[in-house]
């Protein structure tokens, strides 16, 4: 079975950073300029996830930069707005690598304390997201106000957006439950083994 931490999804992850450069490119030179600045925060945002190489299992930088390019194609090509469940799923899938990523970090001096107490670990995990993806509903109302374009569209598409951000975040837990089995063995390992090096 693949590790979360396998050095592939990094490569996979560098691939998709290359995208994004292409899609900011594509919608400066078609004059899109708020498509591309948008863009410009997505590729921005998922390179500094790339980056924080060691804070990070890869597999997690990976699953960003995939919610990273789902939403760039919505952005450059206006899948948000067509019809079908394109704006659902990525709702979900977002608010599962953001919450994902972000909760590793957050908690990371804390993950050796939660590998010991799973319900707790997974609640906290769970309303984490569920946090970010209201936060996200509240940006989304805000940009409305602010901007010429409609982004919310009705009360309907927001209560079925925080229900697919509550999935995501449900996903999330489970999914860095896992990980953060393997995390923290292979770094208790990795410390055991320095340890016995020194003596």
């Amino acid at each position: 079975m693949i590790s979360t931490n396998w050095r592939g999804f990094r490569v996979i992850a560098w691939v998709g950073q290359a995208l994004l450069t292409i899609f900011v490119i594509v919608a400066a030179f078609l004059g899109n300029w708020l498509n591309a600045l948008a863009l410009v925060c997505f590729l921005v945002i998922s390179l500094v996830f790339v980056i924080k190489d060691d804070r990070l299992p890869t597999l997690f930088d990976f699953l960003f930069v995939v919610a990273a390019l789902l939403n760039a194609a919505g952005w450059v090509w206006g899948l948000f707005y067509l019809p079908g469940p394109y704006d659902e799923i990525v709702h979900a899938y977002t608010t599962f690598a953001i919450t994902l990523a972000l909760s590793f970090l957050v908690y990371s001096s804390m993950l050796n304390i939660f590998r010991n107490h799973k319900l707790l670990y997974l609640v906290t995990i769970a309303s984490f997201g569920i946090a970010i993806g209201a936060l996200w509903e509240i940006t989304e109302w805000s940009a409305g106000k602010i901007l010429p374009t409609e982004v919310v569209g009705s009360l309907n598409d927001t209560i079925i957006d925080l229900v697919m951000d509550t999935l995501g975040a449900g996903l999330a837990a489970v999914l860095s439950l896992w990980a953060l089995q393997e995390w923290t063995s292979h770094n208790a390992q990795t410390k055991n083994s320095q340890t016995e090096s020194y003596s």
